[in-house]
């Protein structure tokens, strides 16, 4: 599988065709606090808010319900997550539409993963446009972050390309789709643990190869939480459904930001609930390794509580 730092002038449409010729390796999920690859056991991470929207942090095992394809599932493994690491992906959307606005989130995203990242925690930094760019490979230096980070510039301005990108495109638009498929399938896929991508867009995609539903495949098979913050600019289109699906297929949140204020609240309730996660993991009844979607729902015995998890996963294929 080619990596995106070694796509550095392959067109999108070429590393994307790569990335489908090549045999992908399956995806296993990881067993327990060690994070070993196992076949069998599924692990869920879920977060727990009450009617009131505040975070829950006192629920026990015999507190949850899992079902796989309305299967009840017996939970084998339960723990309050706190300390374990985070993998990050920190996507900007640089097209012309966030122009007025691109320095305000730069600040906020700053702040954000200095409150949030602790020791042990790595973060990347992509943005994206016309074409595609990796501003920095994980890594755990915040100040390489934060220079990542103030890096973005915007693509384009009255319809020209500003900045090459890493992986350019002549069709021009907003790759937004890419862009996720991109962080998941050639970045996070190789990370074990908490994995997220944090994405500040309008969430209007323009010319990107890929559709919709397989940017939202990429992140349920690298196990990848999406959280958007859904910023929009009057005379700019926006799509607010697109961003609901990809973050709610994925066990994330759509925040709508509306003022610099809001961004900086919204990136606070992403670091929260980032840090206050369960962990919940179980062996499938269903053992047939078909490669196939599991659709799959946790309950809470209090049904005044919201639980916030990925919808299902893919099972392991022979």
């Amino acid at each position: 599988m080619p990596s995106l730092t070694k796509l550095l002038k392959v067109p999108v449409a070429l590393a994307l065709a790569a990335s489908f010729t090549v045999p992908a390796v399956p995806q296993e999920p990881s067993q327990g606090p060690t994070l070993r690859s196992t076949v069998n056991l599924v692990n869920l991470f879920a977060t727990v808010r009450d009617k009131n929207k505040r975070i829950v942090g006192d629920m026990k095992q015999e507190d949850f319900k899992v079902f796989e394809d309305n299967q009840e599932q017996k939970i084998a493994f339960f723990s309050k997550e706190v300390t374990l690491p985070i993998t990050l992906g920190l996507l900007i959307d640089t097209s012309g539409s966030e122009q007025n606005r691109l320095g305000a989130e730069q600040e906020a995203a700053s702040r954000f993963l200095d409150r949030v990242m602790r020791k042990g925690d790595e973060a990347m930094v992509i943005s994206f446009d016309l074409d595609v760019d990796l501003l920095a490979d994980f890594t755990d230096d915040r100040a390489q972050i934060e220079r990542a980070i103030n890096k973005a510039r915007i693509g384009v301005i009255s319809g020209g390309v500003v900045t090459p990108g890493t992986i350019p495109s002549n069709t021009g638009g907003t790759h937004f789709y890419d862009a996720v498929f991109l962080a998941c399938n050639d970045k996070l896929v190789t990370e074990a643990g908490r994995k997220a991508l944090v994405i500040i867009t309008d969430a209007q995609d323009e010319g990107s190869k890929l559709r919709l539903e397989e940017a939202i495949e990429s992140a349920q098979r690298t196990d990848t939480v999406i959280h958007v913050l859904l910023v929009h600019d009057p005379g700019y289109g926006w799509r607010p459904d697109v961003a609901r699906k990809l973050s709610d297929e994925t066990g994330g949140r759509t925040i709508e930001v509306s003022s610099e204020k809001k961004l900086n609240e919204a990136f606070d309730q992403i670091s929260e609930e980032l840090r206050s996660q369960y962990t919940l993991g179980y062996y499938p009844s269903n053992t047939v390794k078909d490669g196939r979607f599991r659709k799959v729902k946790v309950e809470a015995s209090n049904k005044d509580y919201k639980i916030l998890t990925r919808k299902g996963y893919y099972a392991p294929k022979n």
